[in-house]
């Protein structure tokens, strides 16, 4: 044997020759569990979309913010990075834990319809369609989510969490390149629009690595509201509420509703004056030793609530990832859509009351419903879309006190146009409205689309000390299914917050979409890799039409997380895991 053969085959005595005088020893440490690190902190953490978002909340917290003034600077900052995925006049669903409560509060920052639209209005000025233009603009409701926050939950003013954002907009930043990848692939939408070209395509072609993006007009807007928040006399939430007024009865109100109006939508001055983006107690449901919240039906919270509920029933006892756990998951969030589809609208419009869906009378008769095979769901079009016309980020912070802020900012570039004198766009988040009459969610003067977005907080006391966990995703219809999966691991399997986030994932589609014209497919699963083929086999077994998924799909979601622990001795920690599968990124000190 000749010597290279030896020492291919040579077991190192590590004992013997380990150190710095032996060289290398492998397998003395273990490989890594995860792709990244969870992140270990003890005064503050934050995970947000982007790495320079997370800069922009660690700055806040480094000059004394707590946990909803780097949240809310972070979320404006995502407005001005990641305007790809969420618009300052886009929407900001909020959920907000403050310090020592054993209460969450939701901020209802989804816009509503003008009370001038109806269905049979749209229905004859559109036909059957809702063109990405004017037609399903609603109210921004971004911006008076950010400031209701603020106001209510925060310390800090609207001047000193809104500089980072407007310096990122008015000096610019470079792209890199998951930016330079999503501005290339929604320009061959918002192209038609020369207001979006000139600001998101300023050189006449596709973005590049390294260009600087400069949205001088956005800054400015931001530094309006700045100023009228600095000119108000009062207390701290009055100067915050004169920002608030002069976006939605300024300049900005009058300019969105010529827009709207001009691109065949409904929308009058009266609707943005009136609009606010409500404060109130967040719905729940018992899990593991959790009270685990979300965001109102206004959004599809509670799905992940019911997919939550039901897998405590009927998936405690599988092992994880196996095709019996899969298979239970797949049809609870096939039950828990499909009562999206039956009963979740906004509060206000629902007939049914929310705390019966995700009671455990319901619950039970839910799980009840799962077999052996697939259930059938609701086919309303075959025509599954390659992808859906918008996309969303997420933002969760947390403080040594406990408080935590989490949310799901959104809508797109390609969603509508650009204003040219606010650059911004007007949330299309119509789209997810209904144009059948009877629907829960369908159209209806002054209501509000249920969305997407969505965003979690859980509770549990433990030392003493009612302990916070807060959850965000982007990935429409599968924002929920993705939490509910992390949650999952992490409350019945016990993973490590990043190796729950990392774990291969699903997304069921047995129900019609979120997004309009609402297409379904009828028992689709589709898969990422790592599952393996095995599982793979054993779920298309009982009737479940699997599809293969490259690993870490970037459709797969971003879930963000950040949890408040102890060790043996007592003492409180934050534990932070960023998703790989999109630009997501951690921070801890």
């Amino acid at each position: 044997m000749n010597s290279r053969a030896e020492g291919v085959r040579m077991t190192i005595d590590a004992a013997g020759h380990g150190g710095m005088g032996g060289g290398l020893v492998p397998g003395i440490y273990p490989s890594p569990a995860a792709m990244r690190p969870t992140l270990v902190g003890e005064r503050w953490s934050v995970v947000a979309g982007h790495p320079l978002v997370s800069a922009v909340a660690a700055e806040v917290f480094a000059a004394g913010g707590n946990a909803i003034d780097a949240g809310v600077a972070a979320g404006l900052a995502s407005n001005v990075v990641q305007v790809d995925m969420a618009n300052f006049g886009g929407i900001a669903p909020i959920l907000v834990r403050p310090a020592a409560a054993d209460q969450v509060w939701s901020v209802a920052g989804v816009g509503r319809w003008s009370r001038t639209a109806t269905l049979s209005g749209m229905l004859e000025r559109h036909g059957g369609s809702m063109p990405l233009d004017g037609a399903p603009a609603i109210v921004p409701g971004a911006p008076a989510a950010w400031l209701a926050a603020l106001a209510r939950f925060g310390s800090m003013s609207l001047a000193e969490v809104a500089l980072p954002a407007i310096n990122l907009a008015i000096k610019g930043f470079l792209l890199d390149v998951s930016l330079v990848t999503s501005l290339s692939l929604m320009s061959r939408r918002f192209s038609r629009w020369g207001a979006s070209c000139a600001v998101y395509l300023p050189y006449g072609r596709e973005p590049r690595l390294g260009d600087r993006l400069v949205q001088g007009t956005l800054g400015e807007l931001l530094s309006e509201l700045v100023a009228a928040e600095e000119s108000a006399v009062g207390d701290r939430a009055t100067r915050i509420r004169a920002a608030h007024d002069a976006f939605y009865r300024g300049r900005a109100a009058h300019r969105i509703v010529e827009s709207v109006t001009a691109g065949g939508g409904y929308m009058q001055l009266t609707d943005l004056a009136d609009f606010e983006a409500e404060v109130a107690l967040a719905p729940k449901i018992e899990m593991a030793g959790w009270s685990v919240f979300s965001t109102p039906s206004w959004s599809q919270g509670p799905v992940a609530l019911a997919i939550l509920g039901i897998l405590e029933r009927r998936g405690a006892g599988h092992n994880a990832g196996s095709a019996d756990e899969l298979h239970v998951l797949i049809e609870a969030i096939t039950l828990a859509f499909n009562d999206r589809e039956d009963h979740l609208a906004a509060p206000d419009q629902m007939s049914a009351e929310l705390q019966d869906l995700i009671g455990a009378r319901h619950l039970d008769e839910l799980a009840a419903r799962i077999g052996e095979g697939a259930l059938e769901g609701r086919t309303l079009q075959t025509a599954f879309p390659d992808a859906p016309p918008l996309s969303t980020t997420a933002v969760v912070t947390m403080d040594a006190s406990g408080a935590t802020f989490a949310t799901s900012p959104s809508d797109t570039l390609d969603g509508g146009p650009i204003i040219p004198e606010l650059g911004i766009m007007c949330s299309p988040r119509g789209v997810q409205s209904r144009l059948v009459a009877g629907h829960p969610n369908a159209i209806s003067p002054g209501g509000r689309p249920c969305v997407t977005p969505a965003a979690l907080i859980a509770l549990r006391s433990d030392w003493g000390r009612v302990r916070p966990w807060a959850l965000a995703c982007p990935g429409g219809d599968v924002i929920v299914q993705a939490l509910a999966q992390v949650v999952w691991n992490i409350a019945h399997h016990g993973m490590d917050p990043q190796v729950a986030v990392e774990a291969p994932r699903i997304a069921a589609f047995n129900f019609p979409s979120a997004f309009h014209p609402h297409p379904s497919a009828d028992r689709r699963v589709f898969v990422e890799g790592r599952v393996g083929a095995d599982v793979m086999v054993e779920l298309c077994k009982r009737g479940h039409v699997v599809e293969r998924w490259p690993d870490f799909e970037f459709d797969a979601g971003s879930v963000q997380t950040v949890m408040e622990t102890v060790n043996d001795v007592g003492q409180p920690y934050l534990l932070a895991a960023a998703d790989p599968r999109r630009s997501a990124y951690a921070h801890a000190r």
